[in-house]
Order: C-alpha cells, then structure tokens, then sequence
C-alpha cells in the first residue's frame, strides 16, 4: 500500500524549511521566541478558551503552540475536549502537514525531470528514476497503457545512486538535446554512452540526489502523486519502490485502459 504522506513530513524537514511567516516580526512574542530559536511556524488557527493556535514543526516534529489571551504565555502541547476528543490532531494536520506537503510538491516540481507522456494528461505522477534500476524499467513498461493513452504524465526525476556510472548516465538524458526522446530510446533498449555533460546538468542530478536522501528515500522507483479528500484539499502519496498491481492501479487512478 502507498505510504502515508506523513512520511513525507519529517523528512522534508531535514533538508528545506518554510519561512516561519511572511509576517515573521508580526508574530506574538512567545512564538516569535520558538521561531528565534528555529522553530518553523506555518499557520495560526483558532482555539477555545480564548486561545490562539499555531501549528509548528521542529527537528522534524509537529507541535501546536497554544498562545493565552494576554500574548505574554505560550503552552506546547495538545489541547482535550471533556469528551477525551483529541483537538489538536486535525489543527496540525491543516496548518502544518498540508503545508509541508504542499512545499514537498513545490520541491518535486521545481526538480530536473523527463517529461514521459502527454503534458496534458489529468493524472501526474513524479517518480525517481535511476538509469541502472531494473525496477524502473519494469515500471515504465508497466505503465504504458495509462501513458500512451494520455491518462498519465509520468515526469522521471533522474538520480545516480545505483552504481558507479548512474549519475553520469542521468546527466547524458538530461542533457540530451531531446531528453523525452533519448530517455524512450533508452527504455526501449537502446544503451547510454556515457559522455562529459556541462557543470550545470552535472550539478541538476546531484540536486536531485540531494532531494531523493533529504525526502529519506532509499529505493528506485520511487513515486509521488496527489490524492484530492472529501474537503477538496490535494494531499500526497507515494509508493517507494516497485508497486505491487493494487498499488499501482491506485497511483495510476484506476485500471489499465484498454489499448487494443
């Protein structure tokens, strides 16, 4: 089954942090003080009591901060109803998992990928790719019925972590003149000749290594994509590594299309 988008979390947090607010110097000064000490905030929520509510995360932990009406106290905790209703499960949900999760997708966009479908498609799936992975061939070829009906867009971001010659092999597709098509002819077969690339391509797959370490990845392939709840909010998923059949008709949104 996909993991839970709450791995996602904490492992964001070890290499990208968001700013504590666009309005930082307007925050309270009992949170500005966590905030001074390295505390991310990411949002305010109202709470009983008079209380306001900041979601928080530090060292790759979610906290809420309970700040009292006069604005001089802070209490770090989660708050109860007198029914034993836990009040501050959904709040940090809202206010920091989403936002992590958000900036997760952020990252994953801004990331040096391979288009693989049409760009167009309603479903997109990123997915890390390694150009030595057996895994991520069969991958590729497991998902041709969703691609080449224009279903799904896969974009492959290209890591070199299997073998001695995988992050010069990334940095061949990438730096191809027409990196879908190279990446194709590569699936499909045909061999890469590994050969100098520019700094600047070298430097995007060690900035993708970097993002596949920092999310606490450890397998190729390795493959986000975005689920909408009941609410309407978009949240992430993700299967590392290679998907069982349930799994990947859940990614894929459904069963394979028919090609014939």
């Amino acid at each position: 089954m996909p993991f839970s988008p709450y791995a996602i979390i904490s492992s964001l947090l070890l290499i990208t942090s968001l700013s504590t607010t666009s309005q930082a110097d307007e925050l309270p000064a009992p949170v500005q003080a966590l905030a001074n000490q390295g505390w991310d905030i990411h949002g305010q929520f109202d709470a009983p009591g008079g209380l306001r509510g900041f979601g928080a995360s530090t060292q790759g932990q979610e906290i809420a901060i309970y700040l009292t009406p006069d604005g001089e106290h802070a209490i770090i905790g989660t708050m109860m109803d007198s029914q034993g209703n836990n009040l501050t499960e959904v709040q940090l949900d809202q206010h920091v998992r989403a936002a992590l999760e958000a900036e997760t997708w952020q990252l994953l966009e801004e990331s040096h990928w391979i288009q693989d479908g049409n760009p167009d498609a309603p479903r997109l799936i990123y997915t890390f790719t390694d150009a030595n992975c057996s895994y991520c061939q069969q991958f590729w070829e497991q998902t041709r019925p969703w691609v080449e009906t224009g279903e799904v867009q896969l974009r492959h971001i290209m890591v070199g972590i299997l073998a001695p010659d995988s992050p010069a092999k990334a940095a061949v597709l990438l730096g191809a003149p027409d990196p879908s098509a190279a990446f194709e002819r590569h699936k499909k077969g045909e061999a890469i000749t590994v050969s100098a690339q520019p700094r600047d391509i070298e430097d995007q797959v060690y900035a993708n290594n970097q993002l596949f370490e920092g999310l606490g990845l450890y397998a190729t392939p390795t493959s986000a994509f975005q689920r909408e709840t009941p609410n309407g909010d978009m949240r992430i998923d993700r299967t590392q590594g290679m998907p069982d059949e349930v799994q990947l008709i859940e990614m894929m949104g459904g069963p394979a299309p028919d090609t014939k």
